[in-house]
């Protein structure tokens, strides 16, 4: 059942008062549990918005007894917290005790930035009440003097009051909160030398000296919002992805209860188990296995591939994709919040969460902020006091050292260069499971791969249609479609099945085959020496052989089945040599079967007969020698090599093991998403590097010229946004920089497939 509506505000007594939030009991109910006992919670913190949010909010949840983590995801708002034990740890009434109004965060509300619209109008009110200040300040500089300087600088501190008033409330609200909390967060600084600017200029209005500052007091203020609106706007196009996979979602679905009822429920109700009724035109709400009816299928979401798919009786479908033809009877396999396009989701929005070796070092340089800051400011004064004994010049150059210093540029370096290269890669079917994933597969030198499900299909198909007779494959494949065995399901798929009920009856025998009867003739569909027996037989010793169709005992027909390599494997394996890397193959399959792939696919190493403890063995040895190890794998015997090596990839396909232990997962058939998440990360790489280049190089430059005096506070707020608008600027080159890698890929491919021919 649905624990309350997100956003829903229930009050509840917190050591004497009162909090806004979600009760334990929900909590505990909306968790979902990640496997070892531990559980995962997902909160929408809407008032997180730098570097020292992220801080104290991480900082506090990690103290508390049985939390074994906490990522705050900038972008979405969104406090994911894992924690042991049967009772949730209090995270509502820690957020409250730090500032912080929390409740439940849910797909349908995924991304939704209610900051936004009162940034924009805060940018308008400043903007139009810096103009008319400025328009006033003209007359005062052009010569006004005495009482006309007087009323033009009352003017303007009638039109800065409620601006500020208005415009400044963003930061003044957010500087109390923490301070009231004993923090400190990035907009006190702000708030401090806003208010400064407006203070001494009312000061020098009151006392009818010549200079008052109030266009420098709101033009500070309208270029900060500018820079915070930017950053906004930036994280809103990255939120554009996961805001359209919450709009796959169904609202719910019909429920076939077990007296044969039909109820409508909303999706968040629906538990595995239940039967499903989902008619054409309707997305699948969750995922589930197909129990009766057939259909074809919108399946782009998952695969990428705009051919329908067809499904029948005893297929797997995933939440989101779309039924297209007929109404189909499902059983339910999972919980919305456990189905894959919620699993994508979660996907989407941990790109931005990951704690790499960046993304730490710019977060503690951002918590030293406020500290360094102050005592700069303060030292600036003390300094400019003695030196020049003017409070008013030295309280100036105070407000610009405390404006000009603003770590933005620090905070946005890593976040936001990871936030572009996962949506590229999703644009192009490839999840990102964790930011620091991305880091970790720059560094690879080394790439891995099983083969069955992996650098093959891992599923049967026909080879020799063309030998069998129209109707012994026609029979054959009516046969096969009442079966979920691989081979039948590849005979089904090879010919257009016969209406089943032709034959009078169908049985499968389990190990053997199919058998069916069309009057007295007898049609088996099986093994060999099982299909061939004359008195009908099923012996282990008749069981062996190839698949054939017998009627009544004899030969009909002879199928043979290969597994077919995935789409772009010998492309990608170049690739993957083209840029350098060394590439590998582990499986368990027999030794011939992996040298005739290997030999096809040019890939130089390979093992085989490997049981899943070997393959880790092997990666974990290479790691030993100093390899930074991609492991690239699908099945459950893959989980713990692609939990052992540096950095993985799996196919949406994977098993959920293997799906969980990795750190990409590609939804398309081709392998091409692996050179192609491989150059995204380089590029995302040196992009990281350029921007604390440039948010150290902006530090060094202008703090030295603000404490000496060369920087005005308006100057200061400009020169804070712009370094912003630099650092997302240059994230913003990913998006070209990516393709221009992957055709530099490409090109070395074709020579690397060249050579080899």
């Amino acid at each position: 059942m649905s624990c309350c509506a997100p956003g829903t505000e229930l009050a509840l007594e917190v050591d004497g008062a009162k909090r806004a939030g979600p009760s334990q009991d929900e909590i505990l109910l909306a968790s979902r549990d990640v496997g070892q006992g531990v559980r995962q919670t997902d909160l929408s913190v809407p008032d997180v918005h730098c570097a020292a949010c992220i801080q104290s909010i991480e900082g506090e949840l990690c103290k508390l007894d049985g939390v074994e983590q906490a990522r705050v995801n900038l972008s979405t708002k969104r406090v994911t917290v894992k924690w042991a034990g049967g009772t949730p740890p209090p995270l509502v009434e820690t957020l409250q005790g730090i500032g912080y109004e929390s409740h439940l965060f849910d797909l349908e509300s995924a991304g939704k930035d209610e900051g936004l619209a009162e940034l924009i109008r805060a940018v308008a009110i400043s903007g139009f009440a810096a103009g008319n200040i400025m328009l006033l300040s003209v007359s005062v500089w052009s010569g006004a003097e005495d009482s006309t300087r007087d009323l033009f600088h009352w003017l303007s501190a009638l039109i800065a009051l409620p601006a500020l008033a208005f415009a400044g409330r963003i930061f003044f609200r957010s500087a109390w909160n923490v301070l009231r909390h004993g923090r400190m967060n990035m907009d006190v600084p702000i708030a401090i030398g806003v208010s400064l600017a407006y203070a001494m200029s009312l000061y020098e209005t009151i006392n009818h000296g010549a200079h008052a500052y109030f266009d420098a007091a709101v033009m500070l203020l309208f270029f900060l919002l500018i820079g915070r609106t930017l950053d906004h706007l930036m994280r809103e196009r990255a939120r554009v992805a996961v805001k359209g996979l919450s709009r796959l979602v169904a609202r719910g679905a019909t429920q076939i209860a077990p007296d044969g009822t039909r109820n409508y429920l909303p999706v968040a109700e629906i538990e595995p188990g239940m039967a499903l009724l989902v008619a054409a035109g309707e997305r699948i709400p969750v995922d589930a296995v197909v129990s009766a009816g057939a259909s074809d299928l919108d399946c782009s979401l998952v695969t990428g591939e705009s051919d329908p798919r067809k499904v029948r009786p005893g297929d797997a479908v995933q939440a989101g994709t779309l039924n297209l033809t007929g109404p189909m009877t499902l059983t339910a396999t999972a919980a919305a919040k456990d189905s894959f396009l919620a699993e994508m989701v979660r996907m989407m929005e941990a790109a931005e969460g990951g704690r790499a070796r960046y993304r730490r070092i710019a977060d503690r340089a951002s918590a030293l902020y406020a500290p360094v800051v102050h005592l700069t400011a303060f030292l600036t004064f003390l300094s400019w006091m003695v030196a020049a004994g003017d409070w008013h010049k030295a309280i100036t150059i105070a407000i610009a050292v405390l404006i000009i210093t603003c770590p933005c540029a620090l905070g946005l370096a890593v976040p936001i260069v990871q936030v572009v290269a996962a949506r590229r890669l999703f644009e192009k079917g490839v999840m990102v499971k964790e930011g620091s994933a991305l880091e970790r597969l720059s560094e690879v030198d080394t790439v891995v791969f099983d083969k069955t499900g992996t650098l093959t299909l891992g599923r049967p198909f026909l080879v020799n249609r063309g030998e069998i007779g129209r109707e012994a494959l026609e029979i054959s494949a009516a046969i096969a479609a009442r079966s979920i065995h691989p081979l039948s399901r590849a005979i089904a798929d090879a010919a257009n099945a016969s209406d089943p009920t032709a034959f009078d009856r169908i049985a499968e025998v389990p190990g053997y085959g199919m058998e069916a009867y069309r009057g007295a003739v007898r049609y088996r569909l099986g093994r060999a020496g099982w299909a061939s027996a004359a008195d009908g037989a099923a012996t282990i010793d008749a069981g062996v052989g190839g698949t054939v169709l017998t009627r009544d005992g004899a030969v009909v027909a002879e199928f043979r089945f290969e597994d077919r390599l995935r789409e772009g494997a010998a492309s990608t394996v170049a690739a993957l040599r083209a840029l350098g890397l060394d590439v590998a193959m582990l499986t368990g399959d027999r030794t011939d079967a992996a040298e005739a792939v290997a030999a096809k696919l040019g890939i130089p190493h390979f093992e085989a007969g490997l049981l899943p403890g070997g393959k880790t063995e092997r990666i974990e040895a290479m790691a030993r020698a100093g390899r930074k190890v991609l492991m690239v794998g699908d099945g459950l015997n893959d989980a713990p090599a692609l939990a052992a090596a540096h950095v993985s990839i799996a196919p949406a396909t994977a098993a959920d093991v293997g799906r969980n232990a990795a750190d990409f997962v590609f939804l398309r058939e081709s392998l091409a998403a692996i050179p192609l998440a491989l150059t995204v990360s380089r590029s995302a790489g040196g992009l990281i590097r350029q921007n604390l280049a440039l948010a150290i190089i902006y530090n060094v430059i202008a703090v030295p010229i603000a404490i000496l005096g060369f920087v005005t506070p308006l100057i200061a707020a400009i020169a804070m946004s712009m370094s912003s608008v630099l650092v997302i600027a240059n994230a913003m080159r990913l998006n070209g920089g990516g393709e221009a890698a992957r055709q530099t890929a490409a090109v070395g491919a074709d020579r690397v497939a060249g050579a080899m021919r």
